[in-house]
């Protein structure tokens, strides 16, 4: 079963749509090429609880101020899936606005402060030195030293407080129970939340219904798997989340057929990871040099950055299934070969 749509349309500017009963969809604009983020409201009592904040303007913020003065009690809750900007960068504000409790799990909360504050192996610096090690050229990487971190500019303050959320954790709204999910590839801790009483699921950015979510590694962590760790925490989904759940995900439409989704994603990966193996057949090749291999389109500063993390995690993937072979050369970058056992 191909995914299904059962709202051809998202809300308009401002506007609530309930999706399941209690469960109501808000659509915020984002200044990126993927130009919306889907944020969602939860009846809770005599009040309400909010998934994710959108991305930290004015527009933004003047939005949620028309909607928080139209709501029907106080807001209680703020969860938060993970620490990006256009999920984390309007929680201050929301908490100062409403007085809402902040709920994370700790890997995000953590890492949105490392990342901000450019420590632990986070932050431009840090960057710029591993696209270096793996081969992007000299004047892509004086672009990234001038244009600094970004995520400061798009997250102006950061909660300095929250109630920890672990995996295995039940957060109870409107008398129902929701489950946490922990997946990791896309982010460190990332939350998704599923309410088999109403057979919904809050994806977050862990599964979209028409793009893959961007699935990096990053300086701190140069060796993570973190492409296997997605698919891993794809497969826990469909594994544990029936055919006929509601997906809600960040990104898209709300979609019906998580199993024939998850599917297509393992499909699009492989396909790319075998690309990627042709590439390395013929000579040694950098993540620089294959990011034509993986992304056959232009693609600016902010674009590159996601593409090079992305190249990255799929040659980690490949080395470490033994289907690559990893070398550094002369000038200090790494390179790939196809390993003459791999499979064809």
């Amino acid at each position: 079963m191909f995914p299904q749509y059962p709202h051809a349309q998202p809300p308009a500017a401002g506007e609530l749509k309930e999706v399941a009963p209690g469960v109501f969809w808000l659509r915020m604009p984002l200044p990126f090429q993927l130009d919306h983020i889907n944020l969602w409201l939860l009846r809770d009592g005599d009040g309400w609880t909010i998934i994710d904040t959108g991305f930290p303007d004015d527009g933004v913020r003047a939005t949620w101020s028309a909607i928080i003065e139209r709501l029907d009690g106080p807001v209680r809750r703020l969860i938060v899936t993970h620490f990006h900007p256009d999920h984390l960068g309007l929680a201050t504000w929301l908490m100062e606005k409403t007085g809402a409790t902040l709920l994370m799990t700790t890997g995000e909360f953590l890492t949105a402060h490392v990342v901000w504050n450019e420590v632990g192996g986070h932050g431009a610096r840090f960057m710029v030195e591993q696209f270096r090690q793996h081969g992007l050229d000299a004047e892509r990487l004086t672009k990234f030293e001038k244009r600094g971190s970004g995520y400061r500019k798009a997250v102006p303050a950061l909660p300095e407080y929250y109630q920890r959320i672990k995996v295995g954790d039940v957060v109870t709204v409107n008398g129902l129970d929701w489950q946490i999910i922990i997946g990791h590839g896309h982010a460190p801790e990332h939350m998704s939340l599923y309410c088999p009483e109403l057979g919904v699921l809050v994806s977050g950015d862990m599964l979209l219904p028409r793009i893959s979510t961007n699935v990096s590694v990053f300086a701190a962590t140069p060796d993570a798997d973190a492409l296997g760790w997605y698919l891993e925490s794809l497969d826990e989904l469909t594994g544990n989340i029936p055919e006929k759940t509601l997906v809600l995900p960040s990104h898209g439409l709300p979609f019906f057929g998580i199993g024939a989704r998850v599917e297509a994603l393992h499909a699009h990966h492989e396909d790319r990871l075998r690309a990627l193996e042709s590439s390395c057949e013929q000579a040694p090749q950098s993540a620089a040099d294959l990011l034509e291999t993986l992304f056959q389109r232009a693609l600016d500063t902010h674009q590159t950055m996601f593409a090079m993390g992305e190249a990255i995690a799929h040659l980690n993937y490949l080395e470490q299934a033994g289907r690559l072979s990893r070398s550094t050369d002369a000038d200090g970058v790494i390179r790939y070969t196809r390993s003459p056992k791999a499979a064809h």
